[in-house]
């Protein structure tokens, strides 16, 4: 994955990060998702009716019966599928920051790989939810500038990584030199661009 992410960089970026994320935070975030307790309960439902009815029905009834149950679990097995399918994407899961831009590699069936410029970028955040600080470690999330019915979208998200203070820094500044330097160019931006009090040119 980080090869694939290293081959649809341009050759004049410098790669100023590149990392993946904490196994054991990223596995856990998928197995205690918000569809557990509900997972749960409608596991022990079918599962409590299931050895009741199952002791009273005639045995030629007994295959119809747990064909019913089975299909009835669909939510468990979606659930259960998705903490299998969450080893694969992590597999499928990288990061590198450039001196332009996010890469992000992800997915479980199919690989996508993303690329996201510092100029698209409006807003940099650190997260830090229960699994990260227990681990220690944490998510840098950059927003774009288009707003929705629901506020800014997540635009990148950089996650479970242990150099997320250093990460958050990192792009905190590289997106404020370069969003600045953009919205507000110097010099109604000539050939050679002196920018806004950054190291970047043209």
């Amino acid at each position: 994955m980080m090869s694939d992410l290293k081959a649809i960089i341009e050759k004049d970026e410098q790669i100023m990060y590149e990392g993946r994320p904490n196994k054991a935070c990223f596995i856990f975030e998928c197995i205690f998702n918000p569809m557990l307790p509900f997972a749960l309960v409608w596991a022990i439902f079918d599962f409590t009716i299931l050895s009741v009815a199952i002791d009273e029905i005639p045995d030629n009834l007994v295959f119809m019966l747990l064909s019913f149950f089975a299909f009835h679990l669909l939510p468990v097995w979606i659930y259960l599928g998705g903490v299998v399918l969450s080893i694969r994407k992590y597999k499928n899961t990288a990061y590198i920051v450039t001196d332009r831009a996010i890469y992000i590699s992800d997915g479980a069936f199919s690989k996508s790989l993303t690329r996201k410029s510092f100029a698209e970028l409006s807003n940099i955040h650190m997260h830090r939810g229960i699994f990260d600080q227990w681990f220690k470690v944490g998510d840098v999330i950059a927003t774009s500038g288009q707003l929705t019915e629901k506020g800014r979208t997540a635009a990148a998200k950089i996650c479970n990584i242990s150099e997320y203070l250093e990460v958050y820094n990192l792009v905190k500044k590289l997106q404020t030199d370069i969003y600045t330097d953009v919205m507000y160019p110097n010099a109604l931006r000539p050939d050679e661009n002196p920018g806004y009090k950054t190291k970047y040119k043209g």
